[in-house]
C-alpha cells in the first residue's frame, strides 16, 4: 500500500529544498554521529513540535516525544521505559549539556486526565501513563474565579515543574547537574498566540521569553 499523499508530497518538498540547500550538513551528519547538546522531551500533539518551534536543523536536538510530555521517576526494574531509556543514551552516550521539558496548552492528555470522567480509566495503556497527572491535580489549588482553562494551564505548567522533579530521581542526571555538566529547564508553548514561557526555578515563576509573567 503506498504511503499517504502527504508524506509523498512532502517529502518531494524536502529533496527538492532543504536537502540541496543542506546537503553537506546532511552528507556529515550521515558519515559521522550526532552530537546534539540539547535534549527536549515534548509532546506528541502534533500542533506543538521543538524542531518547528526552536526552528533547529537535522542534528541539531535529540527529541523525545511521548503523551503529555512525561518524566517518570528513575525505575530500573526491568519493565519498558522508553523515556527513561532516551534520557540514558542522552545523557550517558551523547553527552547532552541541556536538557528541556516541553509542554503546552491545551494538552490533550492533561485534559483527559483531570476530568472527572476520563475516558483514559479503562485503556491499556494511557490511563496509567498518565495517574501520575491525578497526583499533580491534588496539590494545585483552584483559585477563585479561574475558569478551567486556566485552571488547566497551571495544572499543565505544575506537570513540567514534576517532571523536572523526576529528572533529579535519575543518578546519573543529579550527579552531572551537581558538577554543572548539565542544566534542567521547564518551557511551556502557547500553540494559539506562539508565545514560549519558561520557568525560573529560582523564582518558582513562569515568564514569556521576551515579556513579562505569564
Amino acid at each position: 500500500m503506498a504511503l499517504p499523499a502527504p508524506l509523498l508530497d512532502g517529502y518531494a518538498n524536502f529533496r527538492a529544498g532543504r536537502y540541496v540547500s543542506e546537503s553537506e550538513r546532511y552528507r556529515r551528519l550521515g558519515e559521522g554521529s550526532q552530537k546534539p547538546r540539547i535534549m527536549i522531551i515534548a509532546c506528541c500533539d502534533s500542533r506543538a513540535a521543538p524542531e518547528t518551534v526552536f526552528d533547529a536543523g537535522p542534528g541539531e536536538m535529540f527529541v523525545v516525544r511521548n503523551v503529555a510530555n512525561l518524566v517518570p521517576p528513575y525505575a530500573p526494574d526491568g519493565g519498558h521505559h522508553s523515556t527513561s531509556a532516551a534520557l540514558e543514551f542522552g545523557v550517558m552516550s551523547l553527552g547532552v549539556r541541556h536538557i528541556v521539558v516541553m509542554g503546552h496548552g491545551r494538552c490533550g492528555g492533561i485534559r483527559a486526565a483531570i476530568g472527572e470522567a476520563s475516558p483514559l480509566t479503562h485503556t491499556d495503556f494511557i490511563g496509567s501513563w498518565m495517574r501520575a497527572i491525578k497526583d499533580v491535580t491534588r496539590i494545585v489549588p483552584r483559585e477563585d474565579g479561574c475558569d478551567d482553562a486556566l485552571h488547566e494551564r497551571h495544572i499543565e505548567r505544575a506537570s513540567i515543574e514534576h517532571s523536572l522533579a523526576n529528572l533529579r530521581t535519575f543518578p546519573w542526571i543529579r550527579m552531572k547537574e551537581n558538577r554543572h555538566d548539565l542544566s534542567l529547564h521547564g518551557v511551556w508553548f502557547d500553540i494559539s498566540m506562539g508565545e514560549l514561557h519558561a520557568y525560573n526555578e529560582d523564582q518558582a515563576k513562569w515568564s514569556a521569553i521576551g515579556g513579562g509573567e505569564a
